[in-house]
């Protein structure tokens, strides 16, 4: 049995949660025909990664079919399809210089470039965002992200930051897990149709920074010392991810094949 079909494999098991992470993207009509790109670092010093084959639908993606490649682009396995160039560039920048950025999430939806469109970014308008309140980099747009030359700019501008928005572009997260970056996009894509929603209402009211800074630890830091009286929620994202396979368990279970 190779390591690409041995269930008890890390590889298989990473496999099968990025497959899963590209049919819960198209689940939630997050994706953009064949075109954005969801990647995860294989274990290994050779910053191996996986990534769509382009061409696929994200409802067609299983994990089998998915391609491995290095830093330079190259598949390291034989595979019958080839990989976006712009998937390429942004991705690999980011697996060569965030260890902690083991999964990679990038969408082209409407709330999102919308909101990547938008002079003031990402507000603080709902608990929602919340989670993001402080923790949100921004890249101003250079075109179809095919210049090499881009990936140090690309990188500079994402600093520590978990979610990095593409200006006049689209979204990205990172995750130490692919779980983790998914549940990040979910909810920064909610946060994106709950601010254009109420900017198209009215005027928005915004929260006190402290409060908003609050709410953000409490997303963030579920195991820091509480205040007497504070409760927590470490286990709601291991849940909610548990859920969501369970959920593909049901209506898409081809995606481990």
């Amino acid at each position: 049995m190779s390591v690409k079909n041995d269930p008890a494999s890390p590889e298989q098991r990473l496999r099968e949660e990025l497959a899963a992470c590209y049919r819960l993207i198209a689940h939630f009509r997050m994706s953009d025909l064949i075109f954005t790109h969801i990647s995860v670092r294989l274990p290994g010093p050779e910053h191996h990664f996986l990534i769509n084959p382009y061409g696929l639908m994200f409802d067609e993606i299983t994990a089998s079919n998915l391609v491995k490649i290095d830093l330079n682009g190259q598949a390291v396995e034989a595979s019958p399809y080839p990989v976006n160039p712009a998937g390429f560039v942004i991705h690999s920048a980011i697996h060569g210089a965030r260890d902690d950025a083991q999964c990679v999430l990038h969408t082209h939806t409407k709330a999102g470039c919308a909101v990547a469109a938008l002079k003031c970014g990402l507000l603080p308008v709902n608990q929602i965002s919340m989670e993001f309140y402080g923790r949100v980099a921004y890249h101003d747009y250079e075109g179809i992200a095919l210049d090499l030359a881009e990936q140090q700019r690309l990188i500079r501008d994402l600093g520590d930051k978990s979610v990095l928005i593409l200006r006049n572009h689209g979204l990205l997260t990172v995750g130490e897990t692919v779980g983790q970056a998914f549940l990040r996009m979910y909810y920064l894509e909610k946060a994106c149709e709950i601010q254009l929603a109420a900017q198209a209402s009215g005027e928005v009211l915004l929260p006190p920074a402290t409060v908003c800074a609050h709410t953000e630890r409490q997303f963030n830091e579920p195991s820091r010392p509480l205040q007497e009286g504070e409760l927590s929620d470490p286990d709601g994202m291991a849940l909610a991810w548990s859920a969501l396979l369970r959920l593909l368990d049901r209506v898409a279970p081809d995606y481990k094949g």
